[in-house]
């Protein structure tokens, strides 16, 4: 697999869990305004689900492709794959950050 092909692949994988994480942010920020007040045990058994869930799909974004790889003899590939998906999300959370400093 050629190099510009794993960093796009980890590019757009990085992207798919900012706009996941950045969904269920933005439905946690204003969850009280849809569900109203926690009341009772299921609220924070549906938040726990909801973190349970998340945990998953982003393992998946960012683990599921280089375990593939792995798994089909492509080692070097995967390690690489995943090296350039945890920079791009360290470089998303980092512009992340900023933007929450300055605005």
């Amino acid at each position: 697999m050629k190099n510009s092909k794993l960093i796009l692949t980890a590019f757009l994988n990085s992207i798919a869990v900012f706009v996941y994480v950045s969904s269920i942010a933005w439905l946690l920020f204003n969850g009280e305004r849809f569900f109203g007040q926690a009341s009772n045990f299921w609220m924070p058994t549906a938040l726990l689900l909801v973190f349970i869930v998340s945990a998953t799909i982003t393992g998946l974004l960012v683990l599921g492709r280089p375990i593939y790889l792995y798994l089909n003899n492509l080692r070097s590939e995967a390690v690489k794959l995943l090296i350039y998906t945890v920079v791009f999300l360290l470089i998303i959370t980092a512009l992340a950050l900023m933007v929450n400093v300055f605005i």
